[in-house]
């Protein structure tokens, strides 16, 4: 059973999202669950939130290390359904976007599954 769409074309930062989720190596846009997520190979890294009573957020798999800073910041949350495995959600609309910051985070959320060649060529980057 296929889901509806939950997100529209001209959604806040869904242009920003992808630009900065497939400059990673090899990353991939799969619409999943109605929404836009992101793959490094088959593992996802990345997912755009933001329908109905959500906020516009990305949900990201931060490494053991930014857990504890990173559940601090007022704009970060732990989302429902993918927080009890580890996520944490970005709010994009908590403070002005630092995309340098996004860049940063969805890396580290790539690095946890990204296959040793992506790796390799992230880090000649």
């Amino acid at each position: 059973m296929s889901h509806p769409r939950m997100y529209s074309d001209d959604d806040p930062y869904l242009a920003d999202v992808p630009r900065v989720a497939l400059a990673l190596p090899e990353a991939v846009e799969v619409e999943a669950w109605g929404l836009p997520t992101f793959r490094a190979g088959k593992k996802m890294f990345a997912i755009f939130t933001g329908y109905q009573d959500q906020r516009y957020s990305i949900v990201f798999k931060p490494d053991g290390g930014q857990r504890q800073a990173l559940i601090k910041d007022a704009r970060v949350y732990v989302p429902r359904y993918y927080g009890p495995s580890g996520w944490l959600a970005l709010d994009l609309t908590a403070a002005p976007v630092d995309w340098d910051e996004v860049a940063d985070l969805l890396e580290c959320s790539f690095r946890q599954v990204a296959l040793k060649r992506m790796l390799a060529e992230l880090d000649r980057s």
